[in-house]
Formats: structure tokens, sequence, C-alpha cells
């Protein structure tokens, strides 16, 4: 029984595999597999296993199911050609010539064998070539480097060629196996920035995706001195040493391998000891004195990579467990650092932002209550334990952490304000003289008053308190935290124009007063900073963000700010400019329900008139004439944790309310904002992706795909828009996507193939079933230029399929624009193979009346692909031209061929013309003279 059932399922794999499902075909294969213990029906299972996986491209997997074919019979021809052509694509040239070799010895005359041993001999000795070449240039450019009397651009010429180099598989091993380690450990002990720098770059490129080298590299040059060399208050050098850490990071935990393969894979490699001592490393650099604050922020960058788990889906959390239980202590110390104190660790503008982001995502780790309970008890401990009647600045560094904990984890920050003292320090320091003490009590204040409960407790209790400070200070630092502090509980009501916390006017004072700080250049970027802070809670107010809007010099000063190294500015600024552009979101009000809720004396939602579109519009314009678009895409290209995923949403948000007109785009294109796209589309919250790949799609279905996404670019945007076809999404995103991806499969075939391979095909054809008709439309236009490509024209090949059908019946339709995008589709398919010609008549018994009225058509453009479709049908069988002949067709290609051809209508009756000499040579018909 097991037999029998075996051999049906290996015939529903054979079924599956010539209607091209190729992942139906393996799953069948390898259920037989498991019934049978036949020699021959096994050999013959694995031989077809292994032709599915070189169709999806499962090459190890291929090479595998060969090689087991193989050893039941050795002289197996198909199974060592299919291991061969494995083997190449695996980049296994020796071995895979010996199979075809064989295959050749069997079969001598098989011309695809010879062709295949032609090729492969001629692959492995440009192999050697290269090999051989490369060995003498990497001896020659460490000659160089490491000679003292070198000229200069010699230096940089060689220092530049290693590390390209080493970025090539071929290039690291070579560098690698020619002494490359100590002659690189060697650039290392020159102390010249440049040439470690090249060094460090090198060994980079080296660890990229080769967990064996990686090791070998992590124990080489060892991990201490890896920090040490990171923990340098050069910029470049301490981002250089991140990312060699960074790619030995990924080697070790197997995060930037898409497929194992190669020699290296048969080592078994404990990764585990060598990840827990780079992270031991980095918790202790966080609090070591010796570190300079770029090092610390890349320790903290790094940390924020790559402990917390990427997708919470993964159970094992166990890497943010272990930095929990050893290094939250030393975060919190980060965290609390007060730069004015004589105790404080050297800091960047970034430093406790970053360290502030990496509790939070540490805190959203945690999968249970005693494990956050955990967490909440060690910083309770660590706060409490700071306390000290008789040391006011352990008091500050106390109040600070808090502040540091309420940006990450508010629901936490907010446990620890209910801590016995703290409240009541934080007063207490606002009344202090020291002017320490009191800017860090009032960001502690601001941090507080997050929520409208929060706030409306500080409202009745510190308003007072804050206007007494903003009044009485004369230190324009502590002056303009006060104010923000007052700027954020007066937006406590939201956009809501009914629900205001302060009088009339006051709003506008406020951000008044923050817009003449922030165009203050003599005060200090980080007081200035608090400026946009103050924006970003008051231009909730519609009157406020039209006035800022209008002031083009604040509006330029805040795109400065945003383009220096302080990052912490970005949420402030991202959250000023989603007010600005009024991209949040708003809930639908239903009038029914508003009515309701008068009725019923509930507070109903009031829309401010400045907040319609037309006010919306004008704002966008003035943003984008100010230069917003150069300063998001310097936002977008911070290469730091505390650019986090809420923030790459803002950003999305508002670039798609930058594209909302067409006649925008190519502004925002030419100023690099289709470039930026592309990262917010790729990763962040899936609410922020969606709105890129949305603006994406709308800059892509105008844009010149080339000026807009230059070089590789192009194909990254392919999968973003088809994210968008997916029936989840609303049908502007589907209509918008459809567009870019009918502009991108119109350059090349290099595209559609990707368009292809990410699976849009299917959603594109579910389309044109669509009832909608610009959606019908859009889809049928983007297939018209896809059929260009050979797969999607082996889908309308395979048998049992309705594509064809439908594009006929689309034809057939009264709507121009969708009768011009089909018939362009089923005249390439029918010039493409002669098979889709004599399938065409078989599809549908209305085929030739809808050809006829194609040929009819009065949109000349419509008429002229009818034409080129009835040309392509009398040219591919004399049968079939025969009926076409004998059908009212040939009396209206004659008519139309009578004509004079004009400039417009030349085309047309050249085709027409060029159908009747095709029917003459049949001898169908005969000239009159």
């Amino acid at each position: 029984m097991a037999e029998a059932e075996a051999m049906q399922l290996k015939e529903e794999g054979n079924q599956h595999f010539q209607l091209q499902d190729y992942k139906a075909a393996t799953k069948s294969y390898s259920q037989a597999l498991k019934l049978t213990k036949d020699k021959a029906l096994l050999a013959t299972l694995y031989r077809n296993r292994a032709a599915c996986g070189l169709k999806t491209e499962s090459y190890v997997q291929a090479a595998s199911d060969a090689s087991r074919a193989i050893d039941i019979n050795s002289s197996d021809i198909k199974a060592l050609y299919r291991r061969c052509q494995a083997l190449e694509h695996l980049g296994k040239l020796d071995q895979a010539f010996k199979d075809v070799q064989r295959c050749a010895t069997l079969e001598p005359q098989n011309q695809s064998f010879q062709e295949t041993l032609r090729r492969l001999n001629t692959s492995i000795q440009e192999k050697l070539r290269v090999q051989f070449s490369t060995d003498s240039r990497v001896q020659t450019m460490f000659e160089i480097l490491l000679d003292r009397n070198s000229e200069a651009d010699k230096l940089e010429k060689a220092a530049n060629n290693l590390i390209v180099l080493s970025r090539e598989e071929a290039g690291a091993e070579r560098i690698f196996q020619n002494n490359g380690m100590a002659l690189l450990m060697q650039l290392l002990d020159t102390k010249r920035p440049e040439l470690m720098l090249a060094a460090v770059r090198t060994l980079s490129g080296m660890c990229s995706s080769h967990r064996a080298r990686a090791t070998a590299i992590l124990h080489a040059v060892r991990i201490d001195r890896i920090c040490s060399l990171m923990a340098v208050e050069s910029e470049e050098m301490s981002l250089a040493v991140c990312n060699l850490l960074q790619a030995i990071i990924d080697a070790l935990s197997g995060e930037d391998k898409q497929e194992h393969r190669g020699k290296e894979e048969a080592l078994v490699l404990d990764s585990k000891k060598d990840l827990k001592q780079i992270t031991n490393h980095l918790l202790d650099m966080l609090v070591s004195k010796k570190v300079s604050g770029q090092g610390r922020d890349q320790a903290l960058n790094l940390l924020n990579k790559n402990v917390p788990r990427k997708d919470l889906a993964i159970h094992d959390n166990s890497r943010t467990i272990y930095v929990v239980d050893n290094g939250l202590r030393k975060i919190l110390k980060v965290v609390g650092q007060v730069p004015d104190l004589p105790s404080c660790l050297p800091l960047t503008d970034n430093t406790r932002m970053l360290a502030s982001i990496l509790i939070n995502k540490l805190y959203d780790d945690l999968r249970c209550d005693p494990e956050r309970d955990h967490f909440r008890k060690i910083c309770e401990e660590y706060i409490t334990g700071t306390f000290d009647p008789q040391d006011m600045d352990k008091n500050v560094i106390a109040i600070q952490t808090v502040s540091g904990i309420l940006q990450g984890p508010f629901d936490l920050g907010n446990q620890l304000l209910g801590l016995k003292g703290v409240m009541e320090m934080m007063v207490a320091l606002c009344g202090s003289e020291r002017e320490t003490d009191q800017l860090v009590a009032v960001e502690a204040l601001i941090h507080a008053s997050t929520k409208l409960s929060r706030a409306t407790f500080i409202i009745t209790n510190g308003v007072s308190l804050l206007k007494e400070i903003y009044k009485t200070t004369k230190n324009e630092k502590i002056k303009i935290r006060a104010l923000v502090g007052l700027c954020k509980l007066g937006s406590a009501g939201g956009t809501d124009y009914a629900l205001r916390q302060f009088a009339e006017g006051s709003t506008e004072k406020l951000a008044k007063q923050c817009r003449k700080w922030l165009c203050n250049a003599s005060i200090d970027t980080r007081t200035r900073k608090w400026a946009v802070e103050g924006l970003a809670y008051l231009t909730l107010d519609a009157d406020v963000k039209d006035d800022f809007v209008q002031d083009i010099p604040a509006l330029q000063a805040m795109f400065e700010l945003a383009k220096t190294p302080d990052k912490t500015i970005l949420y402030s600024v991202a959250t000023t400019l989603v007010n600005c552009t009024n991209s949040y979101d708003v809930k639908e009000v239903i009038p029914e329900l508003v009515q309701l809720a008068k009725f019923s004396k509930q507070h109903v939602p009031e829309e401010h008139p400045k907040d319609k579109k037309d006010f919306v519009d004008m704002r966008v314009k003035r943003l984008l004439k100010a230069g917003v678009t150069s300063a998001l895409v310097c936002m977008v290209k911070a290469d730091n944790a505390i650019l986090t995923d809420q923030t790459k949403e803002l950003l999305a948000r508002v670039f798609l309310a930058l594209c909302d007109n067409p006649k925008d785009r190519g502004t925002i294109v030419a100023q690099g904002g289709g470039k930026a796209l592309i990262p917010l589309a790729l990763e962040g919250t899936d609410v922020g992706k969606v709105k890129a790949a949305h603006a994406l799609a709308k800059i892509a279905a105008v844009s010149n795909p080339d000026i807009a996404f230059p070089g590789e670019r192009v194909y990254e945007v392919v999968r973003p828009l088809v994210s968008l076809l997916n029936t989840q999404r609303d049908g502007l995103q589907n209509y918008e996507a459809l567009l870019g991806l009918t502009n991108l499969s119109g350059r090349s075939d290099k595209l559609r193939k990707k368009i292809f391979k990410e699976k849009a095909l299917p959603d594109i054809e579910n389309y044109m079933f669509e009832n909608h008709d610009q959606l019908r439309q859009a889809a049928t236009e983007c297939m018209c230029n896809m059929v260009v490509n050979k797969e999607v024209q082996e889908r309308f090949l395979a048998d049992g399929n309705d594509r064809l059908k439908l594009v006929v019946l689309l034809c057939g339709e009264d709507d121009d624009k969708l009768q011009n995008a089909a018939a362009g589709a089923l005249a390439m398919l029918t010039a493409s193979h002669k098979k889709l010609c004599f399938k065409m008549t078989e599809v549908t018994t209305q085929w030739l009346e809808i050809l006829q009225r194609l040929c009819l058509h009065d949109r000349l453009s419509v008429q002229h692909r009818g034409l080129v479709i009835a040309y392509n049908l009398l040219a591919a069988d004399a049968e079939l031209a025969k009926k076409l002949v004998e059908s009212e067709l040939l009396e209206i290609l004659t008519v139309v061929g009578k004509q004079e051809p004009d400039e417009k209508r030349a085309a047309v009756v050249q085709t027409a013309r060029e159908c009747l000499v095709k029917c003459m040579d049949y001898g169908f018909i005969k000239p009159v003279s």
C-alpha cells in the first residue's frame, strides 16, 4: 500500500512540476520518500526533488538530493548533471567540472554537456588567474602600506584597494590566507589614524558573512583591544570599529546569512561564549571614565541593535535577561549623568537618550510580570540607594535617572514617580539656588507630564512653580525649559479646539517666545533644542502651526538644528512637522454620533478652521519652499538608535503629506527624498512602512525611476510597492502602487524580473478582476508592461488557467484606456509565442468579434494594437489565417489599408497593409493591379 501511495505521490509531484508549482512538487516528492524503500524509486524521487531545488534556487538542497540519487546509482546521468548545475551556482566549479566530465563520458554526443564542459573550464582558468593576480596585489598593497617612505597618494590608493578587495569573498579569503591578519595587526600598531582606519575597515569586510573568519579575527585582535579602539575620541575611528564589531556579531549569530554554504559551514563553531564576552565588554565600556563620549554612544548603539529581540514572536529573550541582571545598573548610571557635575562621565549630546532608548527596548522585551517586577525592583533600589540627605549631587543624579527612565518606558517611570520622596525632591530642586539642580528638576517635571492624567495633577500643583521659575530666573537655559513645561501642559488637550488648558492667545505667546529662542544663534544648541520641544507640543494648535510655517527664519533654524550631531532633537522636529502637515491619524467624525453625543451632553472634539485642507496644503507649500526635504533626508541618514521606529513613522507621515500634490514630487526627488524613503519603507513600525511605501508609490508613479532612485536603489523600491497590493491596504494605496509598478516595469527586464520574484503577479491579476474601473485599468496597464518578461509569458502558456481569456475579454470592454492596455498586452503575447495565437482562438467564442472591434476602434492607439494582434495571428499559421480571411476581418483590413496614411494614421495604415501582404503571401487574396 505504501509503495503504491509513493508512486501516486510521485505522479502528483510530476504534475505540479509541469504546472511550475515547484513548492507543491517538492512537498509531494518529500512525502513519497517517507513511504518507499524501493531503490530505483528513491533515486528518481531524489533526482526530481533536485530539479525542484534548481528551479527555486535552493542550490544546497538540490546538490544534496542529487548526491543521494548518485549514491544509489553512480551512473544516473540526470542526477549528475543536476548536481553539476547546483554546484556551479554555489561557486564550487572544480566539483561541478568533475560531474559534467562524467556526464560527457557517459554521453559523448550530448551538446549540452560539451558546452557546459567548455564554459566551466574557461571559468576555472579565469578563477585561477584572478587568484594568482589577487595574491600578488595583496602583497603589493601591504608593502606600500607598511613602507614608511610611501607617498601619500599611493598610501591612500593601496588602503582603498585593500578595503574594496576585503568586501569580495574571494579577495577576503586571499588576504586571510596570505598572512593578512599579521600584516593588518602591524597596520594597527603604526598608530597612524589613516592606516588604522584602513585596517579596521578591511577587517570588517573580511568578517562579513563568514563565521569562521570572524571568530579568528575576534580572537586574534582580542575584544579588549577592539573596545579600546572604539573608546577613542575620533568619531570616524569609533564608528569604523563599531561597524567591525557589528560585522563580527552578525557573523557569529548568523544574522547576515540567507543561506548556509561553503566549506566553513562544515565547522561546528559555538559562538555563544564569544557573543557573551562582547556583551560584557560593551557593558563595561558604559561606566568607564577612559571611554570617550563617542565610544560610549557606539557601545549603546551596539547594545540597542543586538540585545533585544528583533521579533517578539521569537520566544528566547535570554540576552535581555542577561543584560538586565548584569548591566541594568550600568545603563542607569549613564542615564543619571549630569553634565555640569564634576563626577560626570565623558558624554555626547546623544548619550543619555541612547541609554533611555536601551532601557525602553529591554523593558519591552520582557515576557511576563515577574520579569518586569524584577526590572522595576533594580531601578527602585538604584534610585532610592542614590538619595542622600547630606549629598545634594547624589539627589540630583537620582532625579536625573528618573527623568531618563520617563523618556524610555513611561509606565515604569510613572511607577518610580510614586516612590516616597521623588516628587518632593523634584519640587525641592526646583526651588534650589543652584542652577544645575533647577535644570534637572524642570526637565524631570516636563518628562513627568506626558499623559493627560499626570499633566492634570501637575497643572494643579506645578504650573505656579514653573511660572515662578520662568519669571524669576535669569538663566536662559532654565527659562526655556520652564517655558517648555508650560507649553507641554498647555497642549494637554491635543488637537481638540474646544479643550484648551490656558486662556485664549496664551499658546500663541508661548510659541512666539519659542520661535524667538530658536532663531537666536548665540544660545547653545542643547538649549535651542528645547525651543523645538516646546513647538512640538504647541503646534497641535492650528493658529500656532499656521504662524510657525510663515516664519521662514524659524523654520530654517529648526532644519539646521535637525542636521547637527545632536540627534536627541529628531523626535521633536518630526513631531512638529507631523503637526504642521496634519499627517497624524484623525478619527472619522460620524455626524449622527456627534448629534447623539451633544444630546447626551458628552464632549465632542472640534476641528479648528485652520485645520481644513486648504490651509494644510498652503502649509505644505511653505515647508517645501523653506527646504524641509533636505532636513528630512539628513534626519533619515542618522545611523543611530535615537532614530527609533516611532520617529521613522513620523518622518514617513511627513513625506507622505509632502508627496500629496504631484507638482511637488519633482522637488522632493531633486532634494533626495526618493532615496530617503527607501529605508523608511523597509524597516520601522508597520504603519510607518505603509506610509513610506505609499509615498514611494506616489513618486514612482510620476517620476523617471533612473533619476528618482539612481543605480541599484531602484530594485529596493519594488518590495515596498508590492506590499501595498495587499488587500488589507486601501484602494488609493493599491491604485498608486500599481501606477508605480507600471512605471518601473516599463524601464528594464531586470526590474520586471524583480517584480516577478517578489510575487506581485497574483496580486496584479487579482486587480484585473476588480470591479473598480481605475484599479482594473491600472492593473491591466501594469500587466501590459510585465508580459514582455519571459517568466510572465510562461504563466500565460501554462495549461489550466484563464489568464489569456481575461486579457481577451478586457479588450472587449467599453473603457478606452482599459482596452488600450489589454490590447497592448495581447499584442505582445501573440507576438512572443505562436501557441498563444492558437490559444486566443480557444479561450472564448467572442474572440473574433472582439478583434474586429479593436481593428475598427475610434482611438488610433487601440486600433493599431488590434491590427498588430491580427498580423500576429495571420503570421502564426496558414489555417488560422484562412479562418480570419473568411471572416469580416478581411474587409476591415482592406478598408483601413486603402486609407491615405497621414502623419497620425501612418502606423495604423502600414500595419493593415502588412496584414494584407501576409494574406497575399498565403495566396488567399490577389492584388488587383
